[in-house]
């Protein structure tokens, strides 16, 4: 159903609630996609806050979502955690989805690392692939859906937002230097915004091709477009659950399909968001 209004005043309130639980205070805010929320276990001293709790916040309501903020430490480093996200096929507005991540910079957080299960368009990839985003292509937003559309408030952030390198370039070098230091690469490249909830038909995945795109998913975009009008710094990192064009494309995809895949790559991916977040201690 439907949440919030995503207003600055809604999201203050929010952080409120949240810091009453207690916990840290964050430098690192983590958006943990679809079959990837078991990375919120190697959180140290947790504070777990069901969004529920939380006024204002929107209810994910997709398996592999389990629909919590853990607050805590990592690798030293605090950090807050989403334990699942909402997207724009449940029902939410593109503002809505997006507003998660100005609750995470109330609390204290100013680097973003988001993660996502995506389909493999670039033929070199395989399902099981991670792939660090270097830039994205969205479509909703070109079709109107882009989370900064409304009234214009100064205390967000600037209205007409430059999203030039919206993905830091120094964050992905360090990832690609941890998986180097742990003997496996990183893909990097375009990833590309759908809104579902139906998987593309074989035009569409063609097109998106096309267009650029090396993998394609039903999140992200809003959130790193919020994260970015909030001056916070980002990093995004694709699981490639399965190809979606050429001779290893399955017949049939389903949902429980994506979460097995995105499961299983779980430990890879920690280790490179461990890394990551390890790095930004000093």
């Amino acid at each position: 159903m439907p949440g919030p209004s995503a207003t600055a005043e809604h999201a203050a309130e929010a952080a409120r609630v949240v810091s009453s639980f207690g916990g840290v205070r964050p430098r690192v805010a983590l958006i943990l996609g679809t079959g990837l929320g078991d990375l919120a276990d190697q959180i140290a001293a947790p504070t777990v806050v069901p969004y529920a709790e939380i006024p204002h916040y929107p209810l994910s309501t997709v398996p592999g979502h389990a629909g919590q903020l853990v607050l805590g430490e990592l690798d030293g480093v605090p950090i807050v955690a989403m334990r699942g996200r909402v997207h724009l096929y449940e029902g939410y507005s593109v503002r809505e989805v997006g507003f998660p991540v100005r609750v995470l910079r109330r609390l204290g957080a100013d680097t973003l690392i988001v993660t996502n299960a995506a389909g493999g368009l670039n033929e070199s990839f395989e399902a099981g692939d991670l792939m660090v985003i270097r830039d994205h292509i969205n479509l909703p937003g070109l079709a109107g859906h882009n989370p900064l559309i409304g009234s214009d408030t100064a205390e967000l952030g600037v209205r007409f937002l430059d999203v030039l390198d919206a993905y830091e370039p120094e964050l992905r070098r360090r990832a690609h230097a941890v998986a180097h230091e742990h003997v496996f690469a990183l893909r990097e490249g375009v990833y590309v915004m759908v809104a579902g909830p139906s998987f593309e038909t074989p035009a569409e995945l063609r097109y998106l091709q096309g267009i650029g795109a090396d993998a394609v998913g039903m999140s992200t975009v809003p959130e790193v477009l919020v994260a970015r009008h909030e001056r916070m710094r980002v990093l995004g990192i694709s699981c490639i659950t399965n190809m979606t064009l050429g001779a290893r494309a399955p017949s049939e995809v389903t949902h429980q399909d994506v979460l097995s895949v995105a499961e299983r790559v779980g430990p890879r991916l920690a280790t490179v968001v461990r890394g990551v977040v390890g790095s930004l201690r000093d």
